[in-house]
């Protein structure tokens, strides 16, 4: 008894000094310190357990069973297989530790892989997943995303469910480098899956609930499981998260709220049956809806190099409305105004401001619906037959104001009377009174179908195949109001009384049919190849449709008129992805692999051009083409290799797993913001290449209850042709000094990253259990955007997790204190440019009290920070 308490004050004392380590980490940039850090902190965390359990674990030796670690199952290629066997990198989670740590969303995890970055928030596609610095854009509705989303088996194009959370998951597994052979659509980059458990053959109940004092929310989640008969099973499982202050508002900013919250409810009900061991019917039903206040999220002004906090700069300079920034974007403190009561008097007819009742302040609502059947049925001894179904039906509204400020009054730089310019802002221009600029209210609607059917064998003798079949129907409807322009602080619409300058509406329709094959040739028991192709081919038709432009736009050169309405837009591609697999069972511990891939990921078109002049093409045979082609992008493809091993060491006590990896990316789909002419800027990059190597590890150390995983990662990320992101400062194209970051890295991209963890329990007498846990994880510098050589670069850092808890050994209740982020380290996640800054040479007369500078704010979206928790939950 002695020797356990003095092991558990050396684990307690080992958290602390890792918090320590941690805090340090955060100072230091070199990787070569921080990889010696690392090994420091794992040393401090091993050796007193070692010490207290080195002579029982020498006598017991002799007699000690052969060890062993649990088996991890994966689908990384569409069956299941023993994740040490399966010849590509992946990164397996389970349900324990998602729990362990309250991990209920997918951006909760990237702190355990060190490739994967997560955003949340932006207008388009709502979040951005990207690995070893390739991803998809999170203001484009219009990507794929190039790290394919896989929900129990069924691929799901919008980045947009990855705001909400997920409830009772049985693993997450990401797997890196190109997947397209066995999952096709996009997969470029990679594949996040998330497979929720299933039902169980007895009956089970558990719960738990959970408060987290930072940002004050609670969270609470439940499921029943059991058997209806011999051959039927049900499990439903819910979880309601409730965030009051997830955004804290500065104080003095123009606000109606004073924090914005976020809930979030997520429901399901899977139904099995399985009348004989020849078929199995698996049916998922989920339902979830998230809501929060505003779609801009953890989003801050960064005051650039001219040290001020810039004004908001509408109608070419005649307009300057001050700025409430704090310039310190790192204080968790958010100075998001409230939008300018002159954009919300009237929404457009249709539009989701008028649809979904304006509260009056920002908001967002999204409810999905999806729903997947699994079937697996045997036609032959060595023979079966699996049909994927799935559908989805997701609707996502919100409404922000995107100059992220504003503060009244408002004045004209030159002097001139506000009242005189624009006598709509004049009304309310009082001091203190919210002015936030820019407003939109997109509505994102997406219903999609998918089915696969796969023919899997078995034979006993040297050659296996897969063939399969997926065919894919979806509509996307991207529809918004916006205030580009800013037109109505002069007057509403003179006609419809619109407080808007335009409504417009995108709907891009899809149909993607693939066919693939793989075959297995296995030489020896030792030696085995497996290679496959996939044929691609998909279609997308896009229309555009102006039900609205305010009238003082229209009459103009610049804009078209209301009513406009583009015909069909066409882009179609065809794409052979192959793939091979080389691998060698060296031991039954070691398993060697090589492997030569390649990824597809369809172009399309933009959905976030503006009702501009230039779309009038449209309408004149002689121009179509060349205006349409303008809207289009091209297909993403990916080529490269890996070699890597698995191996288990130490009669399986130790798992380290390695692989290098190199890829070219080609016609790279990027979106980037022009803050200046307030446009979205819809391309393809020449060529990124990124390469590298990624290695982990786990011990099961000899210590009874002690645990070590671990993981580390080289990425180089670069752009390897050139690549001109836009026009420069002369704002003609085509000139010296438009940006180019050809040999600039990848944006979320650190050179070197990594994690280290430990997880003990020990018993506490004879009815309870300890339980310690924490995760160090450590990020290289990075840039956070893609458009310029000299972007914001992250500095490097390191974040810490920890939990306590004591419970039943049984597992059948447990109280844990758990920490996410301990050191409430915050960091950019990605950056860019603020809309209605001034341009160069300023606006008015330098020198006198109106004059304002050219503006260079930047908008950060950072991370959460730390949180708190304390957890109750139990299992039966």
């Amino acid at each position: 008894m002695i020797r356990k308490k003095s092991c558990v004050n050396s684990m307690i004392n080992a958290l602390y000094q890792i918090g320590r380590i941690a805090m340090r980490l955060n100072t230091l940039a070199s990787p070569l310190r921080i990889a010696l850090l690392a090994g420091v902190a794992s040393t401090s965390l091993a050796l007193p357990g070692l010490a207290h359990a080195a002579d029982a674990a020498a006598a017991d030796a002799a007699s000690a069973p052969p060890a062993t670690t649990e088996e991890i199952t994966v689908f990384a290629r569409r069956d299941a297989e023993s994740l040490q066997n399966v010849p590509l990198t992946i990164t397996a989670i389970g349900a324990a530790t998602l729990a362990k740590y309250n991990v209920t969303k997918p951006a909760d995890i990237v702190s355990r892989i060190p490739t994967l970055n997560v955003q949340i928030g932006g207008s388009g596609a709502g979040a951005q997943l990207s690995l070893r610095g390739v991803g998809s854009s999170n203001i484009s509705a219009a990507f794929d995303s190039a790290v394919a989303l896989d929900f129990d088996g069924v691929q799901v194009s919008t980045s947009r469910l990855l705001q909400a959370g997920f409830v009772d998951p049985a693993q997450i597994d990401v797997l890196k480098g190109p997947q397209s052979l066995y999952f096709g659509k996009s997969a470029s980059a990679g594949v996040l899956q998330i497979r929720s458990a299933d039902p169980t053959s007895t009956w089970q109940y558990g719960g738990s609930a959970s408060y987290e004092f930072e940002e004050k929310g609670y969270l609470i989640g439940g499921f029943i499981s059991g058997p209806l008969s011999d051959t039927f099973g049900i499990r439903i499982a819910g979880q309601y998260n409730d965030v009051k202050e997830y955004v804290k508002i500065a104080p003095g900013t123009p606000a109606l709220l004073r924090n914005r919250g976020l809930r979030d409810f997520v429901g399901r009900v899977t139904l099995q049956w399985e009348p004989s061991s020849d078929f199995k019917a698996n049916l998922k039903a989920t339902y979830t809806r998230n809501t929060n206040d505003g779609a801009i999220g953890t989003a801050d002004i960064s005051c650039g190099k001219n040290g001020r906090a810039d004004e908001v700069v509408l109608l070419g300079g005649a307009i300057a409305i001050p700025s409430n920034a704090d310039c310190n974007p790192f204080d968790k403190y958010f100075t998001t105004s409230d939008p300018s009561p002159t954009a919300v008097k009237k929404f457009p007819d249709g539009s989701a401001g008028a649809n979904g009742g304006y509260p009056g302040h920002p908001f967002g609502k999204t409810d999905l619906f999806f729903t997947r059947l699994l079937m697996n049925a045997k036609v032959a001894d060595n023979l079966k037959v699996v049909s994927t179904t799935g559908f989805m039906s997701l609707k996502a509204v919100d409404f922000d104001s995107y100059s992220y400020l504003g503060v009244g009054p408002a004045f004209n730089p030159n002097g001139v009377p506000v009242g005189l310019i624009a006598p709509a802002l004049a009304a309310i221009n009082g001091p203190g009174v919210a002015l936030g600029m820019g407003s939109s209210d997109p509505e994102n609607k997406t219903k999609q179908f998918t089915q696969e059917l796969r023919m899997v064998s078995s034979f006993d003798g040297m050659f296996n195949f897969t063939l399969g079949a997926f065919y894919e129907k979806r509509t996307i409807d991207f529809n918004t109001s916006q205030m580009g322009v800013n037109i109505s602080i002069i007057a509403p619409d003179p006609v419809t009384g619109n407080t808007y300058d335009w409504y417009k509406k995108h709907r891009t329709k899809t149909d993607a049919y693939s066919a693939f094959g793989s075959g297995t040739l296995t030489f020896t028991d030792q030696l085995e190849l497996t290679g496959g192709v996939r044929w691609t081919r998909e279609k997308k038709v896009n229309t555009i449709t102006v039900p609205y432009v305010h009238t003082f736009l229209s009459a103009g050169p610049a804009f078209i008129d209301s009513g406009f309405f583009s015909g069909p837009i066409n882009f179609k591609d065809t794409k052979w992805t192959p793939e091979v697999t080389l691998r060698y069972k060296a031991t039954p511990d070691l398993n060697v692999y090589a492997a030569f891939k390649t990824g597809f990921k369809s172009g399309g078109i933009d959905n976030s051009a503006l009702p501009s002049s230039n779309l009038l093409g449209l309408d004149n045979p002689a121009t179509r083409d060349a205006v349409a082609n303008g809207l289009i992008f091209k297909s993403e493809t990916s080529r490269g290799g890996e070699i890597g091993f698995k191996s288990q060491l130490a009669n399986r006590t130790i798992t380290f797993n390695a692989t290098a990896y190199y890829y070219v990316f080609k016609n790279l789909q990027v979106q980037n913001f022009n803050a200046t002419t307030i446009q979205f800027i819809t391309s393809n990059a020449g060529e990124l290449t990124t390469k590298g190597i990624d290695m982990d590890f786990s011990w099961r150390t000899p210590v009874d209850g002690l645990r070590f995983t671990g993981s580390a990662a080289y990425t180089n990320a670069k752009f390897t042709k050139d690549f001109i992101t836009g026009t420069g400062p002369d704002g003609i194209a085509g000139n010296a000094d438009d940006p180019n970051i050809n040999g600039r890295r990848a944006a979320r991209a650190p050179r070197f990253a990594g994690n280290i963890a430990f997880d003990y329990t020990a018993p506490l007498g004879d009815s309870l259990e300890l339980g310690l846990a924490s995760n160090l994880a450590y990020s290289g510098a990075y840039y956070t955007r893609q458009e310029n050589v000299a972007d914001y670069i992250q500095p490097a850092y390191a974040t810490l997790d920890a939990q306590i808890s004591v419970g039943a050994p049984d597992g059948r209740w447990k109280l844990a204190l758990i920490g996410n982020n301990v050191t409430n380290k915050i960091f950019v996640n990605t950056s860019g440019g603020r809309p209605f800054l001034a341009g160069p040479g300023g606006l008015g007369t330098p020198g006198s009290a109106t004059y304002v500078p050219q503006g260079d704010d930047e908008v950060f979206t950072v991370n959460r920070g730390r949180q708190v928790f304390v957890q109750a939950s139990f299992k039966f």
